[in-house]
Formats: structure tokens, C-alpha cells, sequence
């Protein structure tokens, strides 16, 4: 008789993570809700600042392994409300969540490539957060977006700080203000989103998107998202300032000669990334 040892079932990964060439993709995988509980934003931190150090990464897509349903719904409540019980009425956990949560947005604006959210299905609170912290997002036309804390008697602070760095004032106000959701056609008007695309068609286009980033020059698309945060801080003489050195010094690399050099010469240029 043959004796069969049965393996214990292995959990899922909260983020599928599938790497096509130079294109990182990742996907979150905790349905029905994607939440970002402290174990999502961990899970999706590491990723990300493993492909910080992944000098073979180029752009990186931050997706729903469950597309159709919910991109994310924001944090936790679940996990938020039980420890509520404590001694501190939650106080350290929340200060933990909070801080993770703004950790890895940051993370997202700071990598030095470039990253993409491919949104079918809703974004809501943190979730929306993550959409605008991305430096482009494409998402299908039966998708929606909503910073819905203030029904529940707490505003949504910190997806406004993604929020309000990406679409105008009074539109923010009244996404946070409302807690209404906003269709797709509506978050591009609002531009929370770049394009909206047929589900069938959304990762493809989403693909052509980051193959096409993947093949410029990655220091040149690495000096130009620092300095596009950094100038947007700035007052204006001090932005062009700044830019204006920012420019000598992208002049004076390998990559600015060989791509000038290509172009005169109407030849396709050779990166090296230096």
C-alpha cells in the first residue's frame, strides 16, 4: 500500500508578485476586501524595497489579484476595532498603522522607478490613497473611487495628503467632505486617474504603458521622478533653481550623450544607466 504524506495547506501570499522582463508586477491577494492590514502594507513594503535594490526593474504595477471586485478598501477595520480592548484604548496600534501606512506611501514616491496602479473595481480610503500616491494610474470604466472616513466619523487625513497633491483643492474637499464615491469618468476629470480602459484591454495597455517607460534611459527617468516631487514643494524661483541644476547634472551623464548622440545620428540609443 502506498502511504500518501499529506502536506499541510500553505497560505496564500498577500502580494503575487510576477516579474516580465524589466516590469514588476505586484498583486494584492487578501479578497474579498484587499485590505491593507499591517500585514499588506508589510508584505507590500518589502516588495517594494526589494525592487529598489533590483537594478533590473524598471517600472513596477501595483494591481488586484481579484480584478472586478475591490482594488483595496482601505485599512482594516476589523483589526483596527479589536484592539480597542487594550489598556491604551488602541492608541499604539493605531500610531503603528498610521505610521506603516505613511511609511509605505512614501515608499511608492520615492522609488526610483516609476510605478502604476491598475485599478478594476473600487478604491476607497487608503485604498484611494495608494491610487493617488502611484505616479500613474489606469483603471476600467465600471471602476470607482471614495474617501468615505468622514461617514464614519473619521476623516480621511492622511489619503489627503496623496489626494491633495494630485487633483484640485475644492475636488478634494469634496470627495473628503462627501465620503460620496466618484465614477471613473469623473476621477479622470478630477485626475486621480491617466486613462480608462475596457476590462479586457486593461492589462494589456497597462503593460504597453511600463514596457514603454522600460525602454528609456533608467537614470534619466530616475533623476526626472525625484526632481518632479521634490520641484512640486517648491516656490517657483526656487523650483527653476533647482531644476535648472538638476538638468547640468542629467546633461553631463553617459545616457544624455549617447540618447543626444543617437538622435543626430537617427540611430536607436544604447542605455548603460549611467
Amino acid at each position: 500500500m502506498n502511504v500518501v504524506e499529506l502536506k499541510p495547506d500553505v497560505p496564500a501570499p498577500l502580494v503575487k508578485v510576477q516579474k516580465l522582463d524589466s516590469v514588476l508586477r505586484l498583486e494584492m491577494n487578501n479578497p474579498p476586501a484587499n485590505v491593507l492590514s499591517i500585514a499588506m502594507m508589510q508584505a507590500l513594503k518589502a516588495e517594494l524595497d526589494a525592487a529598489r535594490e533590483d537594478k533590473s526593474i524598471r517600472v513596477v504595477i501595483i494591481a488586484s489579484a481579484t480584478p472586478g471586485q475591490l482594488f483595496s478598501a482601505g485599512h482594516d477595520l476589523k483589526e483596527l476595532t479589536v484592539h480597542r480592548a487594550e489598556e491604551d484604548r488602541g492608541r499604539a496600534f493605531f500610531v503603528r498603522t498610521m505610521k506603516l501606512c505613511a511609511e509605505l506611501m512614501q515608499t511608492v514616491v520615492h522609488l526610483p522607478v516609476p510605478v502604476i496602479a491598475e485599478v478594476d473595481g473600487l478604491a476607497t480610503a487608503a485604498g484611494c490613497q495608494l491610487v493617488a500616491s502611484c505616479d500613474l494610474a489606469m483603471c476600467t470604466d465600471t471602476s470607482a473611487f471614495c474617501t468615505p472616513g468622514v461617514n464614519i466619523g473619521l476623516f480621511c487625513s492622511t489619503p489627503m495628503v496623496a489626494l491633495s497633491r494630485n487633483v484640485n483643492r475644492k475636488q478634494a474637499m469634496e470627495m473628503l467632505l462627501t465620503g460620496e464615491t466618484i465614477d471613473a469618468s469623473t476621477a479622470r476629470e478630477f485626475g486621480l486617474i491617466n486613462r480608462i480602459v475596457p476590462r479586457q484591454y486593461l492589462n494589456q495597455v497597462v503593460l504597453k504603458y511600463a514596457e514603454i517607460i522600460a525602454s528609456k534611459s533608467p537614470l534619466t527617468v530616475k533623476i526626472g521622478k525625484e526632481a518632479f516631487y521634490r520641484q512640486a514643494e517648491m516656490s517657483l524661483e526656487d523650483a527653476y533653481e533647482y531644476t535648472a541644476g538638476v538638468m547640468v547634472e542629467n546633461m553631463m551623464a553617459r545616457d544624455a550623450e549617447e540618447g543626444m548622440n543617437a538622435f543626430i545620428a537617427k540611430r536607436k540609443p544604447e542605455w548603460t544607466g549611467e
